[in-house]
Formats: C-alpha cells, structure tokens, sequence
C-alpha cells in the first residue's frame, strides 16, 4: 500500500500540488489547534511502516537460521561420507547350486596307507566287511611330489583325492586309511582342502600349484582308531581390487571307532568322511553404504536453499532501505506541507 501510494504521488505531482494550494486556502481561513494538523494519517503510516521493518528483520533472522542449518548439514554430510569411505561394511550373499566344482583333498599320510575309497550317496555308509585290509579305491586320486613351501628344502609326498559334488544327492567320499607302526605317541594324518581338483588336473606345474595351495589354505588333522566326518561350506571373498579368494569352512564331528578284529593288533586305522554341509555358497564383500549421488542430490538442494535464502535477505534489504527512504521523503513531505 506504502509503494502503490508513492508511485500514484510520484506519477501526479499536479493533483498533489492542487491540493496543498487548497490545503493554504483553508489554513488561512480555519485556525486548527498545535498538533492536530498532519498528526493522525502519519502516526498511522509510521506504524504501519515499522511494523513491516520489524517483520523483515525477523524474516532475515529466520533464514539466516536456515542457512546457519544449511551449512552444518552440508558439513555434516561431507563427514558421514567421508567416514564411510573408510569404513565399508562386510556384505555376505548366498547363492545356492545342485553341484560344486570337485574340491582337492591332499593327504599327507606319511608311512599311512590308503585302504579303500568310495562315494557313497543320502549318508549311507555301509558296515565295512574287512577293515584293514586292502579294499576298493573307486576314487579319483593322484599323487605328488614336491618341496616344502616354507623351507624348500624338505621334500613332500601328497595323496590327491578328488571330493564331492552332488549336493543334493547327499555325495561323500569315504576314505580308509591303515598304519602298520609309529614311533609317535599320537598318531594323524594331515590333509587340506582347495577349491577345485579340475584346476589342479589341467595345471601344468602340480608341484607349484601345490605350494601355492598350501600357503594359501590351513590343514587340518584327523586321528587314528576314529570316524571322522568332516563338512564342508565353501566361502568366497571379493578383494578391493577386483580378485577373488576361495575357503573351506568346516564342521567336523569324531565317533569312536570300535575295533572288533579278533586278534590284537599294534596297527592303526584312520576312517575319514567328506560331504557338503550345504548347497549354499558364501559370497563376502565389502561395500561402501555411502550413495555418492544421494550425496549430490542433497548437496545441490542444500545449496539451492542457502543461494534461495541468501536472495532473498538481499531483496529484504534492498526492500527495507527503499522503504526507509520512502518515509524520509513523505515525513519532508509532511514538513513541508505543514510549514
């Protein structure tokens, strides 16, 4: 109303100096009281007009708030992404299969000898007829000689015994193991578990391919005058850089095995078992939660607030000093008219 009343006296300054001309003609017929000339209309503009000034200093204090917020958020956000940067979180997925890759079991039996070896399926193994005497070795087996990783210079004999596939149909291997003497209190046979037997078939270097193996992947033990089942998951890890690990994750269970041979013997037999725990393979990565285009999106309308709010103090000034400048004119105006 203040700028609309401005510009219709800024665009007729004629009729505005009619009426002052008619305003001199009564004054000098009417005597009016001190005070009452020009007291009312003013007084009231000025109110109106500070009441508007209050309202747009507390509008810029507002959004001087909000931006005050809109720079602790942008901070605040650059941290937490930062921060998760740093710290991925372990992502774990299965995926399930009807048939793994035939994982390699290397045996380092020593002066053990292997008996017999069978797959068996749905967890039935059979009584055995003969223990301790040669039987059938229905397995895939290879053996191997190479130098110690660690010392390179102690040599390695390792039985390489191909394991189970068929998940579904419950496959185990079942293996049997004989030791005629030991000068060792405790008597066990090592063995470790790698990913797949056809890599260790195709390779053209076993004796490498076994060092590296056995680097890589922990052994185990199994004892003497026991069963020894074994299960086994499989766990695959994504690095940063793209590779990806393989390990065996096992369960192992030992029942005690009862000998009923008649004759006492000083020989020692080894019975061990190798199924899959499940047909669910475990995929482990790392993964950053932190969405850099979420990031973005709230930055640009982090920003889009404080350049809205930044405007918008500026019009609120440049409104406020055109409004002071517009009652300064009107008070010299009243001044004027009044002397």
């Amino acid at each position: 109303q203040l700028s609309e009343d401005v510009e219709r006296v800024s665009e007729n300054p004629t009729e505005e100096r009619e009426g002052e001309m008619e305003v001199h003609e009564d004054s000098s017929s009417v005597i009016l009281p001190d005070g009452e000339l020009g007291s009312t209309t003013p007084s009231l503009r000025f109110s109106k007009t500070c009441l508007k000034n209050v309202f747009s200093v507390i509008l810029l204090f507002i959004y001087l708030l909000l931006m005050a917020v809109a720079v602790f958020l942008v901070y605040q956000t650059i941290s937490d992404f930062r921060e998760k940067l740093k710290h991925p979180v372990m992502s774990v997925t299965y995926k399930e299969v009807s048939l793994y890759d035939a994982p390699g079991i290397a045996f380092y039996p020593g002066k053990a000898r292997l008996l017999s070896c069978k797959h068996h399926y749905y967890d039935h193994i059979p009584p055995l007829i003969n223990p301790g005497q040669p039987g059938d070795i229905e397995c895939t087996t290879q053996r191997i000689n190479y130098t110690d990783p660690f010392t390179n210079q102690t040599m390695k004999y390792a039985l390489i015994v191909q394991g189970p596939r068929d998940v579904k149909k419950r496959e185990l291997v079942f293996l049997q193991f004989h030791l005629n003497e030991t000068d060792q209190d405790f008597s066990a046979i090592d063995y470790l578990l790698f990913s797949s037997f056809q890599e260790f078939v195709s390779s053209s270097e076993k004796a490498k391919f076994m060092k590296d193996c056995e680097s890589s992947y922990s052994s185990w033990k199994f004892s003497g005058g026991f069963r020894t089942w074994v299960k086994m998951s499989l766990v695959k890890t994504k690095e940063e850089d793209g590779s990806e690990t393989v390990e065996f994750k096992q369960e192992t269970s030992v029942v005690n095995y009862i000998d009923q041979r008649t004759e006492p013997r000083s020989d020692q037999l080894f019975f061990v078992v190798f199924e899959w725990k499940d047909p669910f393979i475990q995929t482990v990565q790392d993964i950053i939660t932190a969405n850099p285009w979420n990031m973005i999106a709230l930055l640009c309308g982090i920003f889009l607030a404080l350049f809205k709010a930044a405007d918008f103090a500026k019009l609120s000034v440049k409104w406020m000093i055109k409004i002071r400048k517009r009652h300064l004119k009107r008070t010299r105006q009243v001044t004027n008219h009044i002397s």
